[in-house]
């Protein structure tokens, strides 16, 4: 049967979020894009630290104890492990996974998020990092799932792990080995008191990147949604272009259930032409190719700047593929 308008639902958050693997997370009541409550880092102490390159085809390991590295700011205590992501291969789903060790302690992690020019763009706190029960593959420890969506233009986005005096004053409660074998039985649970991990400056980090799949299916409708869109972190002004280039400096940390947000208020001034073809003209690029998923973050990008004919070049594109 030939697919036409209904070509219009494929590849939205909604979809995208059903082939990440679950992570339950406590509510913690925080803004990711609210980097003040941060520590104030300088820039050339971020610039003097060795950001080891994730490669998203495996999990990168971290032993603070050994490889992390020395960053003297106030609020941050101990070692700090920091990364570098690429931020040109699509939406990003980083874990970020610290493991419980044989001493009964964990390293509570902290994450500041920072753009290619190293401009803090969301944080984490600790709270956001929770304790997840041990599994058949898996040990005690904190755990935290990270839906990023770099903004257009940028190569690499940075990622800071670390602690704080705050975090070292408190523990986590883990769930006791006889009450997991007997909960993974089906056997009664025992009364017994479970074990308490205080927090360390030392631990394991294990830091883990994937990016959206562009098979994935929405059900449900496209536009006028009800649902969440995706949260803008940095600057979004227009860039100005001498050709029509893609150049911005901003971080968007995606909501955790987004789908296809209402056409976002444009902006009073109104958006340069070159600027409009641009993104028009890289809209339909990303449909031809099958690229939905990336042709909607273009769209959103551009009624943010103000466009007035994105929406009907997405439309029109799709509707000339089905």
């Amino acid at each position: 049967m030939k697919m036409k308008k209904s070509l219009v639902a494929l590849c939205l958050s909604a979809g995208l979020l059903a082939s990440v693997p679950a992570v339950s997370l406590a509510e913690v009541n925080f803004v990711p894009q609210n980097t003040t409550t941060a520590p104030a880092i300088p820039a050339a102490a971020l610039q003097q630290l060795t950001w080891t390159p994730v490669d998203q085809s495996k999990t990168q390991t971290t032993t603070l104890a050994t490889g992390g590295q020395s960053l003297n700011v106030a609020g941050i205590t101990g070692p700090v492990a920091a990364y570098s992501v690429p931020a040109n291969i699509g939406e990003l789903y980083i874990t970020l996974t610290s493991e419980v060790n044989k001493q009964t302690s964990v390293f509570a992690p902290n994450v500041l998020i920072l753009d290619q020019n190293m401009t803090p763009a969301a944080y984490f706190p600790s709270e956001y990092f929770t304790y997840q029960e041990p599994g058949v593959m898996s040990a005690d420890r904190l755990e935290g799932l990270m839906r990023l969506t770099p903004a257009l233009g940028q190569q690499k986005i940075y990622v800071l792990v670390f602690t704080t005096d705050k975090d070292l004053q408190q523990t986590t409660t883990l769930l006791d080995p006889a009450k997991a074998y007997a909960k993974g039985t089906g056997n009664a649970v025992p009364d017994i008191p479970d074990p308490v991990a205080r927090h360390t400056t030392d631990g394991t980090l294990k830091l883990k990147v994937k990016t959206s799949s562009s098979s994935s299916v929405l059900v449900g409708p496209l536009f006028g949604s009800s649902g969440p869109g995706p949260v803008t972190v940095g600057n979004t002004a227009a860039p100005v272009y001498a050709a029509p280039v893609a150049a911005t400096g901003a971080v968007a940390a995606s909501a955790p259930a987004a789908t296809a947000a209402p056409a976002p208020a444009a902006k009073s001034e109104p958006i340069l032409t070159d600027t409009e073809s641009y993104y028009n003209q890289a809209i339909k690029q990303a449909v031809d190719k099958g690229e939905i998923d990336k042709a909607l973050k273009l769209l959103n990008e551009a009624e943010r700047l103000g466009s007035t004919s994105a929406r009907k070049t997405f439309i029109s594109s799709v509707k000339g593929k089905g």
